[in-house]
């Protein structure tokens, strides 16, 4: 420990002086963030942290590469050693650990079970209060994976084969998971809130014949009749015929939905479950490189992306990172209030903790439903000790209930946010509220085909940094490149496209049935295409960044959402944060709206916190700080103060839908919002 305290006072904690941004010309993203504080870790946190070593960044160092990533594989349980940690003969298809053989299940199950069988693997928080919290250890949670592997293996399922679940927030979804995992299928779940038409989609694409769904779940009070969405899926599947609907009963025994069963294809899983009590299934000696599960990217205006991830190389990955950035030790109570349905939930809900003993909370319902204590409530009662979450939620949680944490008696060693870049503003809200101001908070960047966290700081070796993402986690190596492909210098204060230089273990394999896609959208931009050196090829994010003196990295949100005015590119995210600097504000979001003279304007939509009310003078007053905080040309042409964002079942604001009011556009299909009522009134609103 003395050893640390004295290199951390060498500078291993990076102190830095405020950069000034220079103009930028039109070729770039222009840049108007100002330097925010460092704030240091508690040294009660580093003290019990997994990793205090400084050397991790030297041994990941770029000389170390790729053998540093046996850190990570020699984390897990291996059948069979790999005899090559990274195989570059084919570029960019990489593939990792090749020649080793292991089994998913076995690694996040069996091999708990002489030291944590008793320990509690899963908790399920359902979201009726008056319901009991189910608290599954890693032997019941074996038990009830091999009788369900068993059933899987009698109703056809054999290795390889694609399973499409449509399954809510339920201990039956890693249940199910797991169960493929260990007979070598490939699981691909389509997250719960998503329509039927999406489902069939997904399902056609992989080509799978059966489906695993759930009769009915918890959604604000209602009991949501589940099984007529799979009715309606298999009806619109146009490639594949679904042979199969295996449905798990949320009350078991109990079957809760009008939706009538249909003969030869539907089954109560639960029914059948009484024939297999007992069964053991023998975990599959699976390749390393083999496809462990697909996970669909939900696009609007093109086909969803199958991203096919690896078993060994990404679950070594979410080993590794689950225990040195989320810090996760098996006498911990981990809460990822995401859902399963979205890479997240897959990598630091299941996967990750599971295969490092930890023990983590699967909530079934929303974080301010029957209230907005509700998340604190389980906090305090289970004795969460790491939260990790999304800035759209804490938005939410902030808007709904500001001074709730407080009522409360939880204590978080660590939180985390994921998703999107998180303003400053809600940051701190977030460490003085919510962390009380105890908690180290990590702040992360990586998208659905990174597998695992690419960008943060390790928490007990770096400050924290509101709105910073951090560096590169160890063994990543990110670089922004400018529209010409020449790198921009960190401390320039210009932004440009952050992309990765080298292949990890998490990131995903290829697209589903489209290698060629994979290439041109990942690849294409900055790569040698053709090159047999792999180092020659980039991956290419689709994010904005710009990387401060220190190092760390600020995202800046997707390409595709800078907006052009009159010749200047500007970052969504930075407007919606100086928005979100004024108390009044809860919630931003900036959509793009057509000008005849400058050929786009800035339309900025507001929703506010309780107590305050709109009007014309806090418009003006919003419109002028963003003025202030960025430039003339960034002061929105409109404010629409509205009562609540169109949001996802996940509650991401759909900015999608808010462009086409904004630009007399049709919004198309909002049937799958959590609130769809929402959208006529800002229609109405802002067109008259």
């Amino acid at each position: 420990m003395p050893e640390m305290i004295k290199q951390k006072q060498e500078g291993i904690f990076l102190p830095f002086a405020p950069t000034e941004y220079n103009v930028v010309g039109e070729e770039a993203i222009a840049v108007h963030w100002k330097e925010e504080e460092l704030i240091q870790p508690k040294e009660e946190f580093i003290r019990q942290a997994n990793m205090t070593d400084v050397g991790i960044y030297e041994r990941f160092s770029e000389k170390n590469y790729p053998e540093c990533f046996k850190e990570y594989g020699d984390m897990l349980s291996w059948d069979r050693y790999w005899t090559e940690t990274l195989d570059t003969s084919n570029p960019p298809f990489f593939k990792w650990f090749v020649g080793g053989k292991l089994n998913a299940c076995y690694n996040c199950v069996d091999r708990h079970l002489q030291k944590y069988g008793n320990k509690a693997a899963i908790i399920f928080a359902p979201e009726p209060e008056d319901e009991s919290y189910q608290f599954i250890t890693y032997r019941e949670l074996h038990r009830r994976v091999n009788e369900f592997a068993a059933l899987l293996l009698d109703m056809g399922v054999k290795e390889n084969d694609v399973v499409t679940f449509h399954l809510p927030m339920v201990a039956e979804l890693p249940i199910s998971m797991l169960a493929c995992a260990r007979i070598g299928a490939i699981h691909s779940e389509v997250f719960g809130g998503f329509s039927s038409k999406s489902v069939a989609e997904r399902a056609d694409d992989a080509e799978s014949k059966v489906l695993i769904t759930m009769d009915s779940y918890y959604r604000n009070g209602k009991l949501i009749d589940h099984k007529a969405r799979a009715d309606e899926s298999v009806n619109l599947c146009k490639e594949t015929k679904i042979e199969k609907v295996l449905i798990w009963e949320r009350y078991p025994g109990k079957y809760s939905s009008s939706t009538p069963l249909a003969e030869g294809r539907d089954y109560l899983i639960n029914d059948l479950l009484e024939n297999y009590r007992g069964k053991r299934v023998e975990p599959l000696s699976k390749p390393a490189e083999d496809p462990l599960f697909l996970m669909y990217t939900s696009g609007t205006t093109a086909k969803p992306k199958g991203c096919q991830h690896s078993i060994g190389g990404y679950l070594s990955y979410v080993a590794g990172t689950s225990k040195y950035l989320f810090d996760i030790h098996p006498e911990d109570t981990y809460w990822c209030l995401a859902d399963i349905g979205w890479i997240t939930g897959h990598s630091y809900i299941v996967y990750g903790p599971l295969s490092i003993a930890a023990t983590s909370v699967i909530f079934e319902g929303t974080p301010t439903y029957p209230d907005a204590g509700r998340s604190w409530r389980i906090a305090e009662d289970l004795h969460v000790n790491i939260f990790h979450t999304s800035p759209t939620m804490i938005r939410m949680i902030r808007k709904e209930g500001p001074d709730e944490p407080g009522k409360y008696n939880y204590h978080f060693k660590l939180m985390c946010t994921v998703g999107e870049p998180i303003e400053p503003e809600v940051w701190r809200w977030y460490y003085d509220k919510v962390g009380k101001g105890e908690a180290t908070i990590i702040d992360t960047w990586w998208q659905t085909e990174n597998g695992g966290v690419i960008g943060s700081n390790l928490p007990a070796l770096r400050a924290m940094k509101p709105g910073s993402c951090g560096i590169g986690m160890p063994g990543i190596y990110p670089i922004i490149f400018a529209e010409d492909g020449s790198e921009i210098e960190k401390g320039s204060g210009k932004a440009g496209n952050i992309c990765i230089k080298r292949p990890w273990p998490g990131s995903f394999q290829t697209i589903w049935k489209d290698p060629d896609r994979y290439v041109q959208t990942y690849y294409s931009k900055y790569s040698k295409l053709g090159s047999k050196d792999y180092r020659d090829y980039y991956y290419f994010a689709g994010d904005g960044a710009v990387q401060a003196a220190d190092g760390s990295f600020r995202i800046l949100g997707r390409i595709d959402d800078v907006i052009n005015v009159a010749g200047h590119r500007l970052g969504t995210k930075e407007i919606e944060s100086s928005s979100g600097s004024n108390e009044e504000v809860a919630e931003s979001a900036v959509v793009a709206k057509k000008d005849p003279i400058k050929g786009t304007v800035v339309d900025l939509y507001v929703a506010l916190k309780p107590g305050f009310e709109p009007s014309k003078e806090l418009e003006e007053k919003i419109r002028n700080k963003v003025g202030t905080d960025i430039g003339p040309i960034a002061r929105p042409s409109s404010v629409h103060i509205v009562p609540d964002m169109p949001k996802t079942r996940s509650g991401k604001i759909m900015r999608r839908v808010l462009n086409a009011i904004s630009n007399q556009r049709e919004c198309g299909d909002v049937t799958s919002l959590a609130n769809p009522e929402i959208v006529e009134v800002i229609k109405n609103q802002v067109q008259g």
